[in-house]
Parts: structure tokens; C-alpha cells; sequence
């Protein structure tokens, strides 16, 4: 299995790195980018002491976001750096990237820069309506793109049914026809969300997944301490974001604390694995 490869335990965290705003994005002017850095950097130190398995860096502060071609690439260049930083701190820890909104290529080019092993696309198949429009699958230009510059070593993890927007375009398409369409166009491993960040994910939205794929299945929101232990005994692992923070939101810094707690029901439930 694919998450074998990529990591070195079983139900593996991803812990987010929710990067401060970027160069290009409205409130970058109250940022410098050397502080930028440096708290992208802080977290992913806090995130690995406090037990996660692999990080994922994303451009949080980047709001409100746009869809990929109204991105610079100012964007992936921040991030390649961000990246770089980050590996040089944590070693051979896996670090993955999402640029958001949907933009596949600057997650590829700037994981191809520092060396990345992951990327999640959020859009990976079919189309739906989000804040940012009308948002297309990114599987085709991204898989050439990631072809072209010869990093198909960068593994992609795909949400199914992404959070923040609605899927009434597709609406005859059931969350197992997706998950099937997702896993046809080469995804790695499929992701299960909520409906916007920080919600639980949906114990029957992981279930219809699996009837539509035999790719493992992670959690991509809302899991926190008091849900993980059922969430993961459906799930192959999880992404953690905002339930580690104080307060509960992409611009809070992670909470040792509350760190400690969730991954100690972790590793409670990987004992009795």
C-alpha cells in the first residue's frame, strides 16, 4: 500500500503546517517574509516533537483564495523555500504540500524544488462550485505537468468530495462513483472531509468511499482527541489541522498541549492495532 511506502507506521498523522499570509495575498503587508519562514518553521518543529508522522504545508493565510491561474508563481516559490527549511529541521520526516485553491501544479513545483514526497489536490476529478468559481478537475494538465518535470516520485493524495463548496454539478455522480473516478485518474490515496475546515468528517462518507475504491482512505477534517479513535478504525490515517490549535482556526498556532492529547489516543489505538 501506497501509505506503507510513504510512511513508516500504521494510521499515520499528516500534521499541518498552515503557513502565515504569502507574498501576492491581501494581508501579506502586515507580514515579513523572513517571519513567515520562521513560523512555518516553528510549527513543524512543534508538530514533530509532538508525534505526528509527516507534514503538509499549505498556504492558509493566503485568504481569500483564487483558483490556479489567477495564482503567481511567487506562490510555489514561497512555499519551495518554506519547504526547504522545513526539511532541513526534521530530517527525512515526509513533508507534502497544498497550494490552495485547487492549483495542482505550484503543489508539484514547489514540492519538486525541496524535495517534497506528497501533494494534496483538493479537486482531483469531476468539477464543483466553490467560493473561488466554478472549479474543474486538475488530474490531466497536473499529471503531465508532474510528468514533464520528472517528479513522478510526488505522490498525490486527492480529497473525493471536497469541503467549502457545493457538488450539485455533479449530483448524479454518488460519493462511490467519484471515489472511483478519483482512483481512475492515478490518485494515490483518497481523502474524506467535512463540509468546511474543521468539521468532523462523516464515519458514512469514508464507508462510501471504500465502495467506490480499494485505495486507502484518510481523514482530511475534522478529526480531533474525542473522534479519532472511531474515525481511524474506518480510516488508514488522517490529516490534523485546527483541533490541535488555540483557538480552533488556520491562524492559531499549534497547542502542544492539546498535540500531546490527540496523539496520545494515537498511539493507544496503534497499540491495540
Amino acid at each position: 500500500m501506497i501509505l506503507d511506502e510513504l510512511f513508516s507506521v500504521k494510521k499515520p498523522i499528516i500534521g499541518m503546517v498552515h503557513s502565515l499570509p504569502l507574498p501576492g495575498s491581501p494581508k501579506f503587508r502586515h507580514y515579513r517574509l523572513e517571519d513567515v519562514y520562521d513560523y512555518a518553521v516553528n510549527e513543524a518543529v512543534k508538530l514533530k516533537e509532538g508525534g505526528v508522522d509527516a507534514l503538509l504545508i499549505e498556504n492558509a493565510g493566503d485568504i481569500p483564495f483564487v483558483k490556479s491561474e489567477y495564482l503567481g508563481p511567487e506562490t510555489a516559490a514561497c512555499i519551495a523555500v518554506i519547504g526547504e527549511r522545513i526539511k532541513r529541521e526534521v530530517g527525512a520526516m515526509p513533508v507534502g504540500v497544498n497550494v490552495v485553491a485547487n492549483a495542482a501544479k505550484h503543489s508539484i513545483a514547489a514540492a519538486k524544488a525541496f524535495g517534497g514526497d506528497f501533494v494534496r489536490v483538493n479537486q482531483w476529478a469531476n468539477a464543483y462550485i466553490a467560493n473561488e468559481g466554478f472549479v474543474e478537475g486538475a488530474s490531466g494538465t497536473a499529471l503531465r505537468y508532474r510528468a514533464m518535470i520528472e517528479a513522478e516520485d510526488i505522490r498525490i493524495l486527492a480529497d473525493v468530495h471536497v469541503k467549502h463548496g457545493s457538488h450539485a454539478i455533479v449530483a448524479d455522480r454518488p460519493i462511490p462513483e467519484q471515489a472511483t473516478d478519483v482512483a481512475f485518474f492515478d490518485a494515490d490515496a483518497l481523502i474524506a472531509t467535512g463540509f468546511r475546515t474543521g468539521d468532523p468528517t462523516r464515519p458514512e462518507e469514508i464507508e462510501m468511499i471504500r465502495q467506490g475504491s480499494s485505495l486507502p482512505v484518510l481523514i482530511g477534517s475534522g478529526i480531533n482527541a474525542q473522534n479519532c479513535r472511531e474515525l481511524l478504525r474506518l480510516a488508514d490515517g488522517a490529516i490534523l489541522g485546527v483541533s490541535v490549535k488555540n483557538p480552533h482556526s488556520m491562524a492559531a498556532p499549534t497547542d502542544p498541549a492539546a498535540l500531546r492529547a490527540f496523539m496520545n489516543e494515537v498511539f493507544e489505538l496503534r497499540s491495540m492495532l
